[in-house]
């Protein structure tokens, strides 16, 4: 269209030209003419503009004005780009509205904020779950709006922090939250809160039932073992066997109750009162609780490249220590080695390790190693006396310190069990202040 708009204007222009020349040769006028014959084309043109002028000042839903020339195609072409872009806005617009929709009949409640943590947009489950309100709180800090210092902290750490599981809601404290933040654009976060209430309540009830349970079978079960010790089997050599086994069943149902009965305690408890623990004579302790495991089966080596000392419960993570010193003992075939490391972190704090050349873990069994009960191998994990809660346990213990635990694994190869510890686990002056 554009290439005939150019051969109508140029053709107009050309048969204005030869008109005013064949009057100006007949009248002997021959300039005059021409002038007044262009100076009405240039008039003729200036009123398509004057008209394509006033169109595009108007709302530019009628169609542009018709002349056939280049003045008519470009008014042609504004009005079509136009209504693409309409058609193109008014899809964009039932999106908005269907996603605004969408996020509104969301039970969880989501919050739009920017990097600083400003609300930009939230949802009415965010209103109920938060107590935030519309007119007050769009725009505001959330670590302003949010009164529960729980979430106020976790508002505070930078980037995107790990998700903070059953908190307070800021205006009801029998309503429990969980609070995740999502990178939504390169400007902009997405917080989404959970009511966990029912869940909670559940994990309640599931936990007061293992440990009354628990509990109650450590009475039959003490009867049960005092009474088999109490059989001879040199009176009867054909039931030795049995008694040997039921012995040993026992037992193993004993330290099964007593793991259990241990989890229990640290899933209620929230903090521990900080202690100093000495960690040249932690690593002094486990190394020969290792060596007597062992009984000179493997090679069994102790690093101490910081000399920081831990501030928590001795008694918890010496707990924790040792059930990842006693698993590397027991799978780790005879003439291996294992390595017990306290060392500094590369990014701050302290790290205590266990490194052995036993059989290595297949990497599909990770994420899972702290499940309760979970094994790699059934069989293995029971000829070797373990109850599948050890892994559990470490992970409650280093919860409970603010540290996590981080497993390396190659099957045939052997496996490296590493405690990562903040900087402020360390034991320090100030930490010594509020324990006393």
């Amino acid at each position: 269209m554009s290439q005939n708009a150019w051969q109508v204007s140029i053709g107009r222009l050309a048969l204005v030209v030869i008109l005013a020349l064949v009057v100006g040769f007949a009248v002997g006028r021959v300039e005059i003419v021409l002038i007044i014959a262009l100076a009405g084309y240039i008039a003729m043109s200036l009123r398509s503009l004057v008209r394509i002028q006033k169109w595009l000042h108007s709302r530019l839903r009628e169609t542009p004005p018709e002349d056939w020339g280049v003045c008519s195609d470009v008014a042609h072409t504004v009005h079509r780009r136009l209504e693409q872009d309409r058609s193109r806005k008014r899809r964009l617009v039932r999106l908005l509205r269907a996603f605004r929709e969408a996020a509104a009949a969301l039970p969880d409640g989501v919050v739009v904020t920017t990097l600083g943590r400003e609300a930009l947009w939230f949802n009415e489950s965010a209103q109920r779950l938060l107590g935030m309100h519309a007119r007050r709180d769009r725009g505001a800090r959330l670590d302003i709006v949010l009164h529960e210092p729980r979430i106020r902290a976790w508002l505070a750490e930078p980037g995107f922090p790990e998700p903070l599981i059953d908190v307070a809601a800021p205006h009801d404290s029998a309503t429990r939250l969980s609070m995740r933040l999502i990178p939504y654009t390169r400007h902009q976060q997405l917080l989404v809160v959970r009511d966990i209430s029912k869940l909670m309540q559940l994990e309640a009830v599931r936990r007061d039932f293992v440990a009354n349970v628990s509990h109650e079978l450590r009475t039959p079960l003490t009867v049960l073992h005092g009474y088999l010790d109490m059989m001879d089997a040199d009176e009867s050599p054909e039931w030795e066997p049995m008694i040997d086994e039921m012995r040993q069943q026992s037992a193993r149902m004993a330290r099964i109750v007593e793991d259990l009965l241990t989890l229990s305690r640290l899933e209620v408890e929230t903090e521990v009162a900080p202690e100093r623990i000495s960690m040249r004579s932690m690593l002094s302790t486990l190394h020969r609780e290792a060596e007597a495991l062992s009984s000179g089966r493997h090679q069994i080596m102790v690093q101490m490249q910081n000399p920081s000392d831990l501030g928590g419960s001795a008694k918890e993570l010496h707990s924790a220590f040792s059930n990842l010193v006693s698993n590397a003992v027991r799978y780790t075939p005879s003439g291996g080695s294992i390595a017990i490391a306290w060392k500094t972190s590369a990014v701050g704090g302290a790290e205590f390790s266990v490194t052995d050349s036993g059989v290595g873990i297949p990497v599909e069994h990770l994420p899972r190693l702290t499940e309760r009960f979970y094994r790699v191998s059934t069989s293995r994990s029971r000829d070797s006396g373990g109850t599948g809660l050890g892994l559990s346990i470490v992970k409650h213990v280093l919860n409970l310190h603010r540290a996590r635990l981080e497993v390396e694994s190659e099957v045939g190869k052997g496996s490296v069990f590493t405690c990562h510890f903040e900087a402020a686990q360390l034991w320090s002056d100030a930490m010594q202040d509020h324990a006393a």
